[in-house]
């Protein structure tokens, strides 16, 4: 009997399984062989047809799903909000409802509503994969995260992993939280007080706002960028005075006296959260998570296909 994942949507990492991320992991290890294949493409998904709809801005994600579907062979439609109906007033059920009209099997959604995606999978009879729903969850960008842990350190479990930054507004660190948790790892979240979420302790995470202390701590720093597009009031004085305080650079790196992996979900703010000479360091594995998230999606969305088989 061929393993299955135990749910029929990817909505947020709060919904699946230890055994779901193992599967997703074991078969994204078969994926990452693909793409680094000359012929990059399988013929998996050539009866299916996917819709990317953004209602929010992105590139990484969209352009890594898209990648995804493509090596996969999938039939692709994209949808952006901004070029569209919505802007003249049409709601998301009736824009999801002329999309699957057009007989789309599987919806790859981000929105800038939490819990859309849940909205979405509850009232149309399509799959649903979230890219990334407000401040709620970021499912494919965790376990991303998380399957480059593996790949560099062996395992996640045991691993002292520090997130740093805008976690109040950051659906990344929710998502790598919970994520993170149910492969055995210990979470500290870092950042100012006034961007840590009041009670997050009681997701048990450990809590510190000395960036120094917390890299001390860690066998792993994800470095989250400021989403200043997310706040509608001032959290700190000015992005310098929070580079002085929580942005990582080479004499920081340097002088810790062990070697921490560093990674970031993109983008980047260069010379904020993160120089530079950090993120291009071998120490970093930016890029390695870039390359990951197409096999990461190319197993989510293989693993989704086969529940409707």
């Amino acid at each position: 009997m061929e393993e299955s994942l135990s749910v029929n949507h990817l909505l947020g990492i709060k919904e699946i399984t230890y055994e779901d991320i193992q599967l997703i992991f074991r078969t994204a290890d078969n994926f990452k062989t693909v793409i680094n294949r000359p012929i990059k493409r399988v013929p998996t998904l050539r009866d299916i047809t996917i819709a990317n709809i953004f209602f929010e801005n992105s590139t990484r994600t969209r352009v890594s799903f898209e990648l995804a579907e493509k090596r996969l062979s999938a039939d692709v439609v994209n949808f952006a909000s901004s070029s569209s109906s919505v802007t003249k007033g049409e709601t998301l059920i009736d824009t999801v409802n002329n999309i699957l009209a057009m007989k789309v099997d599987m919806v790859v959604m981000r929105h800038p509503a939490p819990g859309a995606a849940i909205f979405l999978a509850k009232n149309t009879d399509t799959q649903v994969i979230n890219a990334g729903d407000g401040t709620h969850e970021h499912p494919t960008q965790a376990l991303l995260d998380a399957f480059s842990i593996r790949e560099k350190l062996g395992e996640v479990k045991g691993k002292k992993i520090a997130i740093v930054g805008d976690i109040m507004h950051s659906r990344v660190a929710i998502s790598n939280i919970f994520c993170l948790q149910k492969l055995g790892a210990e979470v500290m979240v870092c950042g100012p007080a006034t961007l840590i979420p009041k009670h997050i302790e009681h997701l048990g995470v450990k809590v510190e706002y000395n960036l120094k202390k917390a890299l001390e701590w860690c066998d792993v720093a994800n470095m989250l960028r400021i989403q200043l597009e997310r706040q509608d009031i001032k959290y700190f004085p000015t992005l310098r005075e929070y580079t002085m305080q929580y942005g990582l650079n080479r004499k920081i790196l340097e002088s810790l006296g062990k070697e921490i992996t560093i990674m970031h979900p993109g983008p980047i703010n260069r010379g904020v959260e993160i120089t530079s000479d950090v993120a291009d360091h071998s120490q970093s594995i930016i890029l390695d998570q870039v390359e990951n998230g197409v096999a990461i999606r190319m197993a989510v969305l293989y693993l989704l296909a086969m529940k409707r088989a």
